[in-house]
């Protein structure tokens, strides 16, 4: 039987990339302890009051279909919060949908096809090279050094730019790095994409969660917003990850445009679930504060236990929820390095080929645990790298 060519070029970015997580899942389903690292899920619940707002809308009957931009409330919602960014933001510039993901794939099946080219920070969250390739368009890896902080170098983008480069992806803060773009770093890869004519997208999901410093996003730059296009959701911010409810921010006629491709897609969100998210922007929910100081004091324990482990280095990540390690010096990739942690010592991390070629080196540690659990999951890291050297000697 024949298939669509996009069944091609996703036959190996799916969950392929997630085997060592699934592998620990399997394990703990046969009752094995696990310490699980691999993935962005916080560790407490979204506020009661949040979860409140969501039970209430079911009950008053908010069940109903929706339209393609977005429940009303939402939409406005959303409008006030990045008024301060873009001044004339009005609900013209706004489209809701189910997740950052979905709006992802939406914004690039509107943005690239064959052949086109996306410029991405390497290491890049898993799902990027999916998205960017569902369209028929390719990824452009622009590398992310750990003595840069991992922070996208505007000489590293001009060298990889090409003829046929159409979209710059951001991502700050960073996943898997935790890398923070600062606003004079914007500023200068903005004027490369005005004099290349690129398109920025910048996934913003991780705003709330800096530890240190302020936030700045492309779209507070006047020059930048009529090519810049913002994605976020609620996931991080409310630990709102299952619920689904996220939304893209752009130029007027870009919305017009990605309108019929989001109603083709899905017809609307859940009623009761804008109405969940619009009191979540609305209100003042502790949950980003909380997960704020938590990650933050994981990433500087981390770090510092990483410092005393022979063959293994880190940098101190400057916001979102995770903390790149480098094995190299233990004498194994990341790939290798996460099995042998998993199969010996019952720690699960993500391999950082899972996030780009800039990441055989590395391993992606969630901070998303208990103190106690990292304390305990960076003594065996530290008696696998001790073992491995010793192996060597």
């Amino acid at each position: 039987m024949r298939y669509a060519a996009i069944t091609d070029r996703l036959k190996d970015l799916g969950g392929d990339k997630w085997a060592i997580h699934n592998a620990a899942r399997a394990r703990m389903a046969k009752g094995e302890e696990v310490i699980e690292l691999t993935i962005g899920e916080p560790d407490i619940t979204p506020d009661p009051a949040l979860i409140e707002e969501c039970v209430t809308a079911l009950r008053s009957g908010r069940t109903r279909y929706s339209n393609g931009r977005g429940e009303a409330g939402l939409v406005d919602a959303l409008v006030e919060t990045y008024r301060p960014r873009m001044p004339d933001i009005g609900p013209e510039n706004v489209l809701c949908f189910p997740g950052t993901q979905t709006a992802l794939y939406a914004v690039f099946t509107a943005l690239t096809s064959d052949g086109d080219g996306v410029l991405i920070g390497d290491p890049y969250y898993a799902t990027y090279e999916g998205v960017v390739q569902a369209s028929g368009a390719h990824v452009q890896p622009v590398p992310l050094h750990m003595e840069h902080d991992f922070e996208l170098q505007p000489a590293d983008l001009a060298s990889a730019i090409t003829p046929e480069s159409r979209v710059l992806l951001l991502n700050t803060p960073h996943n898997p790095t935790g890398a923070v773009l600062t606003r004079d770093t914007l500023l200068a890869l903005g004027e490369l994409c005005i004099a290349h004519d690129l398109w920025i997208v910048c996934d913003e999901v991780y705003e709330a969660l800096i530890f240190d410093g302020s936030f700045a996003s492309p779209l507070e730059i006047e020059a930048l917003r009529e090519r810049t296009i913002v994605v976020s959701s609620i996931s991080k911010s409310h630990a709102a990850t299952g619920f689904r409810s996220g939304w893209a921010i752009g130029p007027a006629e870009f919305t017009r445009r990605l309108l019929p491709i989001s109603e083709t897609m899905l017809f609307g969100n859940q009623p009761f679930i804008a109405d969940m998210t619009e009191a979540a922007l609305r209100g003042n929910y502790p949950t980003a504060a909380l997960l704020r100081e938590a990650l933050g004091r994981r990433a500087a324990l981390v770090h510092g236990l990483v410092q005393q482990v022979p063959g293994l280095s880190s940098r101190l990540p400057a916001g979102g929820m995770f903390i790149m390690i480098d094995v190299s010096g233990t004498g194994l990739d990341g790939d290798a390095f996460a099995t042998r942690l998993i199969e010996e010592h019952g720690v699960a991390v993500m391999p950082g080929s899972s996030f780009g070629n800039e990441g055989l080196n590395l391993v992606r540690v969630a901070l998303t645990v208990p103190d106690a659990d990292l304390r305990e999951a960076l003594s065996r890291m530290g008696t696998l790298s001790r073992s491995l050297l010793a192996g060597a000697a």
